[in-house]
Parts: C-alpha cells; structure tokens; sequence
C-alpha cells in the first residue's frame, strides 16, 4: 500500500502569518536600524514598520519591494499556496500600489512531501499571480525540515499614490475590509475541529486579493493603509497611531468577524501568536470595562491575508465603505476613527 503523505500542519510549529516573530522582539532585533535614511530615493524604509519599502525612480514612478513567506496554515498544498501568495501581493496593494512581478521562496522537507505535493503549492501562487495579473518570474528553493512558501514581489505606483501606515489625521474615520478571525480558524484547521463551510469562509477571504488599495490610493480623502497580518488588528493599529502620532479608537461592536470565530475564541482556539503579540503590546492598549479575553484574542488574531485598515477623511468614510463593499469586500465596515493623543489604542464597546 502507498503511504499517504504527512498533513502539512503536522510538518510546521506554526502556520501563516502566526510565524512571525512577536512585534516586541521585532522592534528590538531592528533597534538599531530605525535610523533616518541616506538615500534620499528610499521614501519608505523601516522607521514605522510599514508594509513595504517604496524607492523612487523618477517623478512618475516608484517601485515597491516587499517579502513575505510562512508555513502551512491548512493542509491542502493548492490553498496554502494561494493564501502565501495573495498574502504576499498585500502589501503592494496596501502601499497604493501595482504588483508587476513575483519571485518564488520555497523551502520543503523533499524526503517527507511527494513531488506533486510542492507542484501543488507552487500551481496555488502561480494562479493567484495570474489572477494578479502578474508572472512568476524565477525564484529559489532550499531543502528544509518544514515546509515554507511564499513571494517577493515588485510593484509600482506613482509617488502622490503612496499610502503610508504614518498617515492618518485627528478626526479621520477608520475602515476595515475584511472579518478577522482567520488565526481562530486555522487552530481549528490544525486540530480538525473546523466545519466545512468555516473552511470555505476563510478561504474565500484569504484569498481574496487586497486590490482595492490601488485604487483607495487615488483618493486624496484616503490618508492612510496599512494590511492586518501576524500582529493582529490591535498591532497593526497602534504602528498606525505611532507612525502617525494620534490615538486610534476602535468600536468593538462593528468589527467584523468571521461567523465562528467568537464560538471557537471560548472554545479556546487560539494561536500562541495572539496570546505573544498581547504581551508585546498590551501595555499601549486600554480595553473597556469588562472586556471578556476571548474578545481582546479576536482583536489580537494574527491575520493570514488579513484585510486593509484605511484612515480617511470622516465626511467621505460611508461613500467609501460603499465603493468597497462593491468592489467585492462584503465584511467592509466602519469600525472607528483617529483623536489627538498619545500614540495608543483605545477599545470601545
């Protein structure tokens, strides 16, 4: 009998965007590196934890250079390529711009997966690209004892395009695109505890490209973007309120969710990601009053191909959410704005 091949969660210690190192330990492995630029071309570099560095050619034109590459969050070779990939392409999008090419970065443990195992994942970011409209052009591999995939990718945009996770403004409306809960459902994955409808949910979202940020950025009423990833909403929102100097206020209430999310956050699927990342940077975050855990582990999640967290002019906020929802992000809500204030996040009911 042939032997079937390993789940490629039981290759993995962690899977997605849960890989990433805690945001505490970031911040002081890039201590010293957070000092202003020499290159005057380099518009963004690694002062506020942005998506992606952006260096300006010419007076019409930036490239955008970014990486990212995880381990499996799900068992099916074809999906978790595609999950790395649209993750990749994100943070493009979430600068204000264009993806235009992809390198491939695969590491697999070759004597543990068969051959059309790998084929697989690398079939699953092919096609996101195509749908990106983009090649695949090269790549590098190495044999690894877990398995690894993911891109590097270059785009470009124009230099009144770029959208920084520094830019939001005192009085600004803020916007997310997509439900989290995507680290929930992939502990449930890991243990198979996830409904087949949960499964299809997530995946439908994770690979749903950020693409609308290309087109946000066009928007002078649009000041700010950045995507929710490893660091959870609550993180990503507060590099935004450093970046930016401002306080951002987040109305629990109208934050989306997966729909199984909460029942699965009590259950006790959790990541260890979440529970690192609070204590990275709870100490920046005031909770309401009687906030029950499993809610901050919702708001802590890490993202696999999270959604886009925009800070906007407060007058075009609803017209906005509108134009998102359209475009084809259903979960698209208004979920708070931006005060004067010490840099920090603050969690309203």
């Amino acid at each position: 009998m042939t032997k079937a091949p390993p789940r490629l969660t039981s290759l993995a210690h962690g899977g997605g965007c849960g890989c990433k190192l805690a945001p505490s330990v970031l911040q002081q492995l890039l201590a010293e590196q957070a000092e202003p630029s020499p290159f005057r071309q380099l518009l963004v570099g690694t002062e506020t934890g942005d998506d992606a560095a952006v260096w300006q050619i010419d007076d019409a034109t930036c490239v955008i250079a970014t990486t990212d590459f995880f381990m499996p969050m799900v068992d099916d070779p074809y999906d978790f390529g595609r999950i790395a990939a649209a993750n990749a392409l994100s943070d493009v999008y979430a600068m204000g711009g264009r993806p235009i090419m992809a390198l491939a970065m695969v590491g697999m443990p070759i004597e543990k997966l068969p051959t059309h195992t790998v084929r697989e994942i690398l079939k699953g970011g092919r096609d996101i690209c195509a749908s990106a409209g983009i090649p695949v052009a090269g790549g590098h591999s190495i044999d690894s004892p877990e398995p690894i995939y993911g891109l590097a990718v270059t785009g470009i945009c124009r230099p009144a395009d770029i959208r920084r996770n520094s830019g939001a403004r005192p009085g600004d409306a803020l916007i997310l695109t997509k439900g989290l809960g995507v680290g929930i459902y992939s502990a449930a994955v890991k243990k198979q505890a996830l409904s087949p409808d949960g499964y299809e949910k997530m995946i439908a979202s994770t690979t749903l490209l950020n693409r609308i940020g290309a087109e946000l950025a066009q928007d002078p009423d649009v000041h700010a973007m950045t995507d929710v990833t490893g660091f959870g909403l609550l993180g990503h929102a507060l590099e935004m309120a450093r970046g930016s100097a401002c306080e951002l206020v987040i109305r629990d209430r109208d934050i989306p969710v997966f729909a199984q999310a909460p029942s699965l956050a009590k259950q006790g699927f959790v990541t260890g990601a979440s529970r690192r990342n609070w204590a990275s940077y709870g100490d920046a975050v005031r909770q309401y009053e009687g906030m029950a855990d499993w809610r901050r582990d919702l708001l802590t999640d890490p993202q696999t191909s999270g959604g886009l967290l925009i800070a906007c002019e407060p007058g075009s906020a609803s017209a906005l959410v509108e134009t998102i929802v359209a475009s084809g992000y259903p979960s698209a809500r208004l979920i708070g704005c931006v005060k004067r204030g010490r840099p920090a996040v603050a969690i309203e009911t």
